[in-house]
This record gives structure tokens, sequence and C-alpha cells, in this order.
């Protein structure tokens, strides 16, 4: 490829079908921004709790060559996600609004065996194998999935853990007893002796 050569930049469209066919194979550079729903997103959808107004995603996606000395220009895709999902919080049980913001930058690679020979080393950018059908959307789903908290939970003092209690069907709770000391026997026996 030309070092001075000027590839055009197509608008990513934010329609849904669109996205699930985008040729990234071409020798052209891509950007396109938008807003994802809850329900646009199926593996999503089923980790909220519920769906409020404004819940879901706007993302951006960009493309570029950037030099890569001794070899041909590398294919950049940088993503960037930023929203509000609705999950289960841990310590009380009960929904939570959490911001997310995610940004991913991958370099597009021709075939499964260069994404396995990329350099591991490299944590600021993953292999992602380019094709001429390639599904963003999935790609932008991925993403939410993996900024998702492993454990969601409400900011320190915004909620109280959740504590059971067992009742009898008087409505009296049990007062918790303390189990017996196992070397009082041996205190017994002592005595005893």
């Amino acid at each position: 490829m030309n070092r001075n050569q000027v590839l055009p930049q197509v608008e990513l469209s934010a329609d849904l079908g669109a996205l699930r066919k985008v040729d990234l194979c071409a020798h052209q550079a891509y950007k396109g921004h938008g807003f994802l729903n809850i329900q646009d997103l199926p593996r999503v959808a089923q980790e909220a709790t519920s769906v409020e107004d404004g819940d879901g995603f706007d993302w951006s996606v960009v493309t570029h060559f950037e030099e890569s000395p001794g070899s041909e220009p590398r294919h950049i895709m940088d993503i960037e996600l930023k929203g509000r999902i609705h999950l289960l919080c841990q310590r009380c049980l009960k929904e939570c609004p959490n911001e997310l913001t995610q940004k991913s930058r991958f370099v597009l690679v021709g075939s499964e065996a260069e994404a396995d020979s990329f350099p591991i080393e490299d944590d600021l950018q993953e292999p992602l194998v380019a094709s001429q059908h390639f599904d963003v959307l999935e790609l932008l789903e991925d993403e939410v999935l993996l900024s998702l908290p492993l454990i969601p939970k409400h900011p320190d003092g915004a909620c109280q853990a959740q504590v059971a209690t067992f009742a009898d069907q008087s409505g009296e709770t049990d007062s918790l007893e303390k189990p017996p000391n196992p070397f009082n026997i041996l205190k017994n026996m002592k005595k005893s002796s």
C-alpha cells in the first residue's frame, strides 16, 4: 500500500442490519456512531433486571490504518461504548443502575493464523479477524458484556445487606443459641475425678 495514499472514509450506518455486514477487508476506513437500546442486544437484555428510559449504549466505531515499522500498515479499529443498564445488586438483591464505559482497540488481521501469532504482550490492542461480512453489532454486544461488573452492587452506603430471618409460624423469631462447648465435657470430667 502506498504510504501517501488517501483512503476513502465510509460512514457506518446505525441501522442494525447494516452493522451486521460490514466489509472490513476493503481498503477503506470506517467511521460511525449511534445508540443501541437494550432490546437491540439480546444477550445483554438477559442480564438486565429492567429497562428504563435512557437505558442503552452510545457507540462509536472508527477504523484507520497505522504505520507499522518494517511491515504493511496495520488496520486498526477503535470502539467506544458509554451507557447504562440495570442489574441486580448482589448486596441488597434490588436492582441498581450501572453506568458503563468501554474503550477497545483491535488490530484487524486476515486470518486465524495471524491472530494466533499476534504478540500476546500487547495488551492495549487485540487481534480481530476481518471478513467481508463482519458483524459489528455482535462485536459491540460482546464489548458491552465484557464491561459488565462481575459482582454488580450499589455504591458503598447506598444499600443495606439483605438479612434473612427465620421465624416460626407464630411470627416470633428464634434467638440464635450458642452451640455447646465441646470442652465442657472434659471440664465436667475433671471436676468429678
